[in-house]
């Protein structure tokens, strides 16, 4: 584990999870990490990883190094992977570089790596240590752990509460209580999650877009929009409907969707998937499952108070 001389690399440490920190909503289904090489007692060369498919942050610190890291010490805040996925495993490139020690932040929960890539390092001669700031990596990182762990999306709610408790006036009907700040930071988380989910009474009351909207000077994504909708009652007219064949747009119908209706939301570029009911709704374990194999890390749900409780 952790020795009291890598205590020292404490400050390194919180470097590579402020440089991990810059791939926030991007590098989906990867986590964030960051990286940084030491020689003789200074930073010679950083990286992060970026996006998924994209080198990860050992390979971008490797390549960012002017000159020979051979002995140097490599400061990563996730175990180095071991296997191949969108990159080759970033293990023998640490090796192949000659790198004497390596100090990890945390050991990769994902069970293809899980270990195997400080084994790795170890079998090849060099020295590694880990658990060092492994929380602080651990709560940077809780979308992934969930999502390589269970297989399913890390799922936060959002909604608006007045100081009596209620989120919608008399009957439902849409009331505006949500201030600028709070507007500001749905549509921040909005730009780093995977997909955003609303009910039907959602979409018929309040006619909502359910994009990314952040300053012009801002790089934005939209996440993918989910609208649980029964009976494929989504209007053709909304908002939605409008902008499907811009931003990825899901409708999770049942068997009480008529053919006609799933047929005329498809024209409109949305995908319609089809799941079993549970208490007359769609099934929310089910809808789970789907989102995770489509490596789909994390969810907003954004619905009304019974879409909101189905989760709990």
């Amino acid at each position: 584990m952790i020795s009291t001389e890598t205590l020292e690399y404490k400050k390194y440490m919180k470097r590579a999870i402020e440089l991990a920190e810059m791939g926030r909503g991007t590098t989906s289904p990867n986590p964030m990490v960051g990286a940084l090489i030491l020689k003789d007692g200074r930073v010679v060369a950083e990286g992060y990883h970026k996006k998924a498919g994209e080198p990860h942050a050992e390979i971008v610190a490797l390549n960012n190094a002017s000159g020979n890291v051979s002995g140097s010490t490599l400061i990563v805040s996730l175990e180095p992977c071991n296997h191949f996925g969108r990159t080759p495993p970033c293990t023998e490139a640490i090796i192949n570089a000659g790198i004497k020690k390596v100090i990890v932040g945390m050991v990769d929960p994902n069970p293809k790596c899980a270990g195997s890539g400080i084994k790795r390092l170890r079998d090849a001669g060099i020295e590694v240590e880990y658990g060092l700031l492994s929380d602080e990596v651990a709560k940077q990182n809780e979308v992934f752990i969930k999502y390589i762990t269970t297989g399913r999306p890390f799922v936060i709610a959002k909604a608006a509460i007045s100081l009596d408790g209620k989120i919608s006036a008399v009957a439902g009907s849409s009331t505006e209580i949500t201030g600028v700040e709070a507007k500001r930071r749905v549509h921040e988380l909005r730009n780093e999650y995977s997909a955003i989910l609303v009910g039907i009474g959602t979409v018929l009351a309040d006619d909502p877009l359910l994009t990314t909207r952040l300053d012009a000077n801002q790089e934005v994504r939209n996440p993918v929009r989910i609208v649980i909708d029964s009976k494929a009652r989504l209007p053709l007219s909304s908002k939605i409907a409008a902008t499907a064949k811009d931003v990825k747009t899901i409708a999770a119908v049942t068997s009480q969707a008529e053919l006609a209706d799933i047929d005329n939301l498809k024209e409109k570029g949305i995908e319609v998937i089809g799941f079993d009911t549970w208490d007359g709704l769609v099934d929310i374990e089910m809808l789970l499952e789907e989102l995770g194999s489509r490596e789909m890390s994390s969810l907003i749900v954004e619905g009304g108070s019974s879409l909101v409780a189905a989760f709990v």
